[in-house]
């Protein structure tokens, strides 16, 4: 190689910034005898889901020790050894505490704040700040976004939605401040576009896709200046990025063809009519912020809360919510089992793709940290202790895994946070109702 690349640099074309992986090129030069992986960033993502889960189905009976794979952990099996599931934790401001009904939306806007929502009129909304923010606040001005926010239903933040509570806290779980949600982006094409597209020319991105034309066809002179800089290894990496991003491209232009209709709200072009189909898009959106280095921050809500869809794929035509309120009905549980499990299928995608990418001396799940979880444990009781919580991934080693870990009753689940925290570089002594950071390597 010629000469060192600065960490963040990018390929420019017609109103287009694309950011690129890391490359050999982009750490000092060492002789052929010296030379190791540079050592990657390390990475945070919060994926939710509502209604919580039938635990039965969900935990080891065997308790702390080797992870076991459960039934509904069946579709994460291969990712067995780089998993951690921690039981024990807890939510508590995801409770009434004096507030009454609502346990749904305080499940959203508690999750990642570990502080009280409260009923009040109008817009008058007031939480917390959200780990993601936390973090994303600190450690944020080392990528071009300082986070990502992704969905597959769109929210609302006025209205009540339950129980007296606004809607804003049903449908963010992510927030900047304790008055200010960060809404999330359930368009494929505008959070791939927030990702590659121009801040500065909308003229041009607009005649981009009238054209159609690939976000690679636009920075294709730039791409070729820069491989004649590169080695081999680089090259082929870039390659691999490139059929990564063109194949996203793609499967956006097919999911425009299947608009979907959403009662009380405005469909954005190119929202798929296919859960599944839609989660993945955004799932691999995600892998690819990550893999470029857009943002080490993303959140994604695989529903709002109290979400009612059905999900035929699994053959549930019931509202999730619906039948979340079982009452130990036999047939209940086993249609909400199968949700539990099919909603653990697309989370699997996200690591197959991430466990794909070389990333340094491991892949890029390897240098994740990947919450899966709710904070409602059973739904039929709407009980918020002993939360249904997996991470996916070691911080670059800093946390071993394979294990499921048992914690007293009570630990506060924001403790996990500020370990997280702690692994992506952000130095944060307090969020929410945290104690203090929890014991996990």
């Amino acid at each position: 190689m010629s000469k060192q690349l600065k960490r963040r640099t990018i390929l420019r074309g017609l109103g287009t910034a694309m950011g690129l992986p890391m490359l050999e090129a982009m750490f000092p030069q060492q002789s052929a005898f010296a030379m190791t992986a540079p050592k990657a960033p390390n990475r945070a993502a919060f994926v939710f889901f509502a209604n919580g889960v039938i635990e039965d189905q969900w935990k080891p009976e065997s308790g702390a020790g080797p992870l076991q794979i459960t039934p509904t952990l069946q579709p994460l099996a291969k990712h067995k050894n780089k998993l951690n599931m921690f039981s024990g934790l807890t939510q508590h401001h995801a409770r009434a505490n004096g507030d009454g009904a609502g346990d749904h939306a305080r499940s959203a806007s508690a999750f990642l704040t570990g502080a009280q929502p409260r009923k009040t009129s109008g817009a008058d909304i007031k939480v917390g700040q959200s780990a993601d923010q936390a973090i994303a606040e600190l450690i944020g001005d080392q990528t071009r976004l300082p986070s990502i926010e992704l969905g597959v239903v769109r929210g609302r933040n006025a209205g009540s939605c339950d129980s007296g509570y606004s809607c804003a806290y049903s449908s963010n779980i992510s927030w900047k401040t304790e008055n200010t949600p960060a809404p999330k982006e359930i368009n494929p094409k505008l959070a791939f576009e927030r990702l590659f597209g121009s801040k500065d020319d909308t003229t041009d991105q607009k005649k981009r896709n009238a054209n159609r034309k690939s976000i690679l066809d636009l920075v294709a002179n730039d791409a070729a200046s820069l491989k004649k800089k590169l080695g081999q290894t680089d090259r082929r990496k870039i390659d691999e990025y490139f059929n990564s991003v063109r194949e996203v491209e793609q499967r956006i232009s097919r999911a425009e063809q299947q608009l979907i209709e959403i009662p009380d709200y405005d469909v954005p072009d190119g929202v798929p009519g296919e859960f599944p189909l839609h989660a993945r898009i955004m799932f691999d959106i995600m892998a690819l912020a990550f893999q470029t280095d857009c943002t080490r921050v993303a959140t994604f809500m695989l529903g709002n809360a109290g979400s009612n869809r059905s999900y035929p794929d699994v053959n549930v035509k019931e509202g999730h919510h619906a039948i979340s309120h079982h009452r130990n009905d036999k047939d209940k549980v086993a249609k909400l089992a199968r949700i539990d499990k099919f909603l653990v299928q697309q989370f699997a995608y996200f690591l197959d793709k991430l466990d794909a990418v070389q990333d340094g001396s491991g892949t890029l799940l390897d240098n994740s940290m990947v919450l899966y979880g709710s904070a409602i444990s059973d739904g039929n009781r709407h009980q918020h202790h002993d939360l249904p919580i997996l991470m996916a991934g070691s911080g670059g080693g800093s946390i071993p895994t394979g294990r499921h870990m048992v914690f007293p009753k009570e630990t506060p689940l924001n403790d996990l946070f500020l370990t997280m925290a702690d692994r992506v570089g952000a130095q944060i002594d307090h969020l929410g109702d945290s104690k203090g950071k929890l014991k996990i390597s």
